[in-house]
């Protein structure tokens, strides 16, 4: 895990999503806590970590309200985008927030619809 990209991420990503915060991991690692708000007004509240970052894509758990349905992995973190797509060289933690807000989104179209809007890829466990 490579910390200072990490923190030089999150202090990139606190520009555009003024709602996030850092914690030290057990392990001397580091996860992010963040406040998303979707089109309708729901506030979410997901947690970021950095398992092997930034060679492994990040993942993204939404900590409250609970999101049981939709696109998720069966470790319970969210699908925000298909891992075969994640460069380390193109995606940072902002590109990781902004998706997890699609998501969101596309969670409360499908809480409504009882359909994922848009393409699906079978999930890898």
């Amino acid at each position: 895990m490579n910390v200072a990209r990490i923190q030089l991420e999150i202090r990139q990503a606190a520009e555009h999503f003024p709602n996030i915060e850092s914690h030290a991991t057990t392990d001397g690692g580091i996860y992010v806590k963040a406040a998303l708000q979707t089109s309708v007004g729901q506030m979410y509240v997901v947690a970021v970590t950095f398992v092997g970052y930034p060679s492994t894509m990040p993942r993204v758990t939404v900590i409250a309200p609970a999101v049981q349905n939709g696109h998720m992995y069966v470790a319970g973190h969210i699908c925000f985008m298909h891992p075969s797509g994640w460069n380390p060289a193109k995606h940072d933690l902002k590109y990781v927030l902004a998706q997890t807000a699609v998501y969101l989104n596309k969670h409360e179209i499908y809480k409504v619809k009882g359909e994922w809007p848009g393409r699906s890829l079978p999930h890898p466990v």
